[in-house]
């Protein structure tokens, strides 16, 4: 479970990075930005499900 975070963890960045790269390159004016920050959002909320997920089915134990 702790690869699949990390793993998610690193495409979120990757996707914030990307953003940031085409605000730069297209200046404000292309859509490139929008739908990068757009694919961020939708990976943290399905991370934020997936552990919520992974804590009520008990593969990450409270303590």
């Amino acid at each position: 479970m702790k690869i699949v975070v990390v793993l998610f963890l690193f495409f979120i960045l990757a996707s914030l990075a990307s953003a940031l790269y085409y605000l730069v390159k297209d200046k404000g004016q292309g859509t490139r930005t929008v739908r990068s920050l757009t694919f961020r959002i939708g990976l943290s909320m399905f991370l934020f499900a997936l552990l919520m997920l992974g804590t009520y089915l008990g593969f990450i134990p409270l303590q």
